[in-house]
């Protein structure tokens, strides 16, 4: 997959059929376009193109985007554009410039100008341009004069799975990760890097792995204890993963520990990938060290016991 950062970049696309979007999470609904994408490429010799934003617009025109949850960041979106065999990957730089612009600039300046677009797929009610102005029923009545077939994924399609990248989010703030998994079609993650933390799971037995976020604005699942596959330098391992405030040591900060199975590694500094797969329990406060290390005991072998399965 060829990306490109600015529109200047972007080089001799033949017959190119777009799709444009943020593209949250790539759920399954946004993947049945992008299977439309390939197939309509497929059908007529084109080349699939995905014009996506960044930063996400609502970080730059939006006044709580301090508030603002992703479910994907733009790294994980690259990854998973490739893996669907998209051939090319417009990264627009999103500013308030940019966000100004009405639907006929757009068309004309990015869809014509920029990628010469022979075809363009959106989903239901997708908008562009200035005030979200620019939509479906506008693009059809101006085909002929852009010169570019439009093609919008109908409603019932996506209505159908009941996807939205609003409940898969409401669904991991509850621990609903076996929902999420089922949205998306694939179990949801966190990357990040492994820093230091009081390190008390050492003297428990119960090592863990604190994970620091890549990103401050990716979504974190709720409090609880997880059954996950953590990946390490291409490895994956049974593991638990524990977000929360660890309330039976008083604990004041939230934080994401991994407690990797049959693993002994020192690898503060390096990065580290969950893949959460279930949902345990909810996290709760002990009376005392001993009873929150029995709880862990039978944690761990309810983890072995689901991943056996």
């Amino acid at each position: 997959m060829k990306i490109y950062h600015s529109l200047d970049s972007i080089r001799d696309l033949h017959h190119a059929v777009v799709t444009s979007g943020t593209f949250d999470g790539v759920h399954i609904g946004h993947q049945k376009i992008l299977n439309r994408l390939n197939e309509i490429c497929s059908q007529s010799g084109g080349e699939s193109v995905i014009l996506t934003f960044w930063p996400h617009p609502r970080m730059v025109v939006s006044d709580d985007s301090q508030n603002l949850l992703l479910l994907s960041t733009i790294d994980e979106k690259i990854e998973l554009f490739a893996k669907l065999g998209i051939k090319h990957l417009v990264i627009i730089p999103f500013t308030r410039a940019f966000s100004e612009l009405t639907s006929e600039e757009f068309i004309q300046q990015v869809l014509l100008d920029k990628i010469d677009t022979r075809k363009l797929v959106i989903g239901y009610d997708h908008r562009f341009g200035r005030n979200r102005e620019g939509s479906f029923e506008f693009l059809v009545r101006n085909a002929s004069k852009y010169g570019f077939e439009v093609e919008e994924i109908p409603r019932q399609d996506i209505e159908d799975l009941a996807i939205s990248s609003t409940r898969i989010r409401q669904a991991l703030l509850s621990g609903q990760v076996n929902v999420a998994k089922g949205l998306l079609g694939r179990p949801y993650a966190l990357s990040g890097t492994v820093v230091k933390g009081k390190q008390l799971g050492r003297t428990i037995g119960f090592p863990t792995a604190n994970l620091h976020l890549h990103e401050s604005y990716k979504l974190i699942p709720g409090n609880g204890v997880y059954i996950i596959k953590a990946h390490y330098q291409g490895t994956a391992y049974n593991a638990m993963l524990n977000i929360g405030v660890r309330p039976t040591v008083d604990g004041i900060h939230r934080t994401i520990e991994a407690h990797i199975l049959d693993f002994d590694k020192e690898i503060y500094g390096e990065d580290l990938s969950v893949e959460l797969i279930h949902y345990l329990r909810p996290e709760q406060k002990f009376d005392g060290i001993d009873k929150l290390v029995s709880q862990i005991h039978i944690d761990r072998q309810n983890t072995i016991a689901y991943l056996s399965q």
